[in-house]
């Protein structure tokens, strides 16, 4: 009797006489970004239990470590042609491999960069603020985010789409609460975890529709079988399809899923609104692209007209109360960002709801967006972070005068605001709504490229004012006159770090927006 060895990628399967093994090798190699950040989770966590309270910031260096190392791993894998966890042959009935659990392609990298490299900014933007927090639960908790996070991209089946999404979203609800004796804090978290919680199950029930009516949880495989769905099954699978958007629409803080974005960001630590707008924004974003474009195409005719509808509802609903936001509010510039968040959250959605109408190369847009977004957005809340350091309400009228003490964060700050306005210098703000905008217009949506040119329109009135506030001068009153000068507080050089670099980033960006962009012209899949 002779034994025969059959090897395919990911997989090793043996044959003997008819007989077929089932064992797998795991291609470590593509999923090392989310495992390095999962290892140093833990490694965190144990360390915080035998340190002395004095050697405590030590735990931020190992974070930001681990997380610059997975960052390294994704350079080898840049070819984007890796996977691993296959069914094997004896479970696909032919001599090779079948659908595959965890894809590192060229998408599952671009966002996996931008996960990780928001989780890295929002630990550098952390290091001087976790004084009052518990150190070692916060860094544990960021990045057991962060590799879930890492993981959903990357993810081929919806239960591993699902964990992926729990495992990133629990330690951010922990994360939103973890000041501890704050109330705001903690009605911020409840709010946000049970709101997640409901649209966790009414998501779950879409997956057991769609597994009810496939019979399979990859992908791929039920792309294929939606395309031939018996006649009296069809009910049950347009419901689980919309009842699994419902779920990723909470994610992607879609109108009328958003009700928690406000308090959320306004009740969590700085760091962790720009994390939740940025990292928690991409989570939901890549989820929803990868059960629309790669699992539900064959009902396009549902989800396409839906995400429109949404879209279009997002972005007014956003700016028009980002318009409506008073200056002299306490934390009215973290409830801005908030706003304008959901506002970003529309824009985004409009090529995927292309992509239902014309190909999925639209969904390039998205992705390019999304990088364009994640770096602007998240140096306006580095921004907010060091002016909140010498003014703890963080008033929008805060801000006014800024270019008076502080030149250069001032300078960052509108740029930033101007990129998110879509205006000069911020090209690469520009570049990317007419991406998103000729993406509607391709796909025969004109009502809502219309939208959204109106809606443009609008945000540009509130991120201009604050724009204007940075350089206008300071409002003196006679108190003010008599009194000495306020100190001016120098600033740690981790938060420095982060405003440098994505200001910098955001800079080259406009100067090359072709780096960024060309995913706009490419399918990703």
């Amino acid at each position: 009797m002779t034994t025969e060895a059959v090897v395919t990628p990911g997989v090793v399967t043996t044959a003997a006489e008819n007989t077929t093994s089932l064992i797998q090798s795991v291609d470590w190699l593509a999923i090392a970004p989310p495992v390095v950040v999962a290892s140093v989770a833990l490694i965190v966590l144990v360390a915080d239990l035998f340190l002395p309270e004095e050697r405590k910031p030590l735990l931020g260096r190992v974070t930001i470590a681990g997380l610059v190392a997975a960052l390294a791993l994704l350079v080898p894998l840049r070819d984007g042609d890796r996977s691993t966890f296959c069914l094997t042959a004896a479970t696909t009935g032919t001599g090779t491999t079948g659908a595959c659990s965890y894809t590192a392609d060229h998408f599952a990298l671009v966002i996996q960069a931008l996960v990780l490299g928001g989780a890295l900014l929002t630990a550098l933007l952390s290091l001087g603020d976790t004084r009052k927090l518990p150190a070692g639960e916060f860094w544990f908790l960021l990045l057991s985010s962060a590799s879930g996070a890492a993981l959903l991209p990357a993810a081929r089946d919806l239960a591993t789409l699902v964990v992926a999404l729990e495992v990133a979203s629990l330690p951010a609800f922990a994360l939103v609460g973890i000041k501890r004796g704050d109330r705001r804090s903690s009605e911020a978290a409840l709010k946000f975890f049970l709101s997640s919680v409901v649209a966790t199950a009414v998501m779950l029930l879409g997956v057991s529709f769609v597994y009810a009516t496939t019979g399979t949880l990859h992908l791929t495989e039920i792309a294929a079988r939606l395309d031939d769905v018996p006649g009296q099954l069809d009910t049950l699978a347009k419901a689980g399809v919309v009842l699994t958007l419902v779920g990723f629409a909470f994610k992607t803080a879609a109108a009328p899923f958003h009700f928690w974005v406000p308090d959320t960001y306004v009740g969590a630590p700085l760091p962790v609104a720009a994390y939740l707008s940025v990292v928690g924004k991409a989570v939901g974003f890549s989820g929803l692209i990868l059960v629309t474009v790669i699992a539900f195409p064959a009902y396009a005719d549902v989800w396409g007209p839906a995400l429109a509808v949404l879209a279009a509802l997002t972005m007014t609903t956003g700016n028009v109360a980002a318009l409506r936001q008073n200056a002299t509010r306490v934390r009215s510039a973290v409830r801005l960002l908030a706003w304008s968040s959901v506002a970003q959250a529309g824009y985004l959605l409009v090529p995927i709801a292309a992509a239902a109408y014309s190909s999925d190369e639209h969904i390039g847009s998205t992705v390019a967006y999304a990088l364009m977004y994640a770096v602007v957005n998240l140096g306006a809340f580095a921004v907010a972070a060091l002016v909140a350091r010498t003014n703890p309400g963080n008033r929008i009228s805060d801000y006014r005068g800024l270019y008076a003490t502080r030149p250069l964060t001032a300078l960052a700050m509108a740029f930033f605001l101007l990129c998110l306005a879509g205006l000069p210098p911020g090209i690469i703000g520009l570049f990317a709504k007419v991406t998103v905008f000729s993406a509607a217009v391709d796909a025969g949506l004109g009502w809502l490229a219309v939208v959204m040119a109106v809606n443009v329109v609008i945000a540009l009135y509130y991120y201009l004012q604050w724009t204007a506030a940075l350089f206008r001068a300071p409002e003196e009153t006679a108190t003010d006159k008599a009194a000495p000068a306020p100190a001016r507080h120098r600033a740690p050089a981790s938060l420095t770090a982060a405003i440098a670099l994505t200001a910098v980033a955001g800079v080259v960006l406009s100067g090359a927006p072709q780096t960024v962009l060309r995913f706009a012209a490419v399918n990703l899949f």
